[in-house]
């Protein structure tokens, strides 16, 4: 995972006949990117920069984008590109709120188990990511739903949760 980067979403379909493309951006916030100037696509697992001439929100996080020198040809290679922001411009997240790659590496604490493992990623299934735990070689898998996430302690690096009953047990 390259943490100089986030993932905003990716390129959907052409739109129209100048160049223009559909991207989805995977956000709970779309208003906050009506004024972005560029973002960066990884092509062949590489970011470039690509700057943005017209953005317009059509709703359901589906936005038209028409970037800067990229004509009908070139969008048509773009399809399913995903696309990435800088790190940098993520806003600071605090009490028990967290973005996923934060918190990879933080001891797992529950309410009734104790210290069940460590994050080691999250599986992002549509609307129900799950937490991956590494408990000394055995996987946990959590829902990540923030009713479970009690608190997160970035200083000690760890998170407490209360686990729905009986789901630890079926992992040990």
């Amino acid at each position: 995972m390259d943490n100089n980067f986030f993932y905003l979403g990716h390129i959907t379909k052409p739109f129209g006949i100048k160049g223009q493309v559909c991207c989805y951006f995977d956000t709970d916030e779309p208003e906050k990117y009506l004024t972005l100037d560029s973002v960066f696509i990884d092509l062949d697992d590489e970011k470039l920069p690509y700057l943005i001439e017209n953005i317009q929100y059509k709703g359901s996080n589906t936005f038209i984008v028409k970037f800067q020198d990229v004509d009908e040809v070139e969008a048509k290679e773009l399809i399913k590109a995903e696309l990435y922001l800088p790190s940098s411009l993520l806003p600071k997240l605090t009490g028990n709120k967290f973005y996923y790659h934060e918190v990879i590496g933080f001891q797992v604490i529950d309410k009734e188990k104790g210290n069940i493992g460590i994050c080691k990623d999250f599986i992002d299934i549509s609307k129900n990511p799950i937490m991956q735990i590494d408990r000394d070689g055995t996987e946990i898998l959590i829902p990540a739903i923030d009713e479970f996430f009690t608190q997160i302690d970035r200083e000690n690096k760890t998170i407490h949760i209360t686990a729905p009953e009986g789901l630890i047990d079926v992992y040990c």
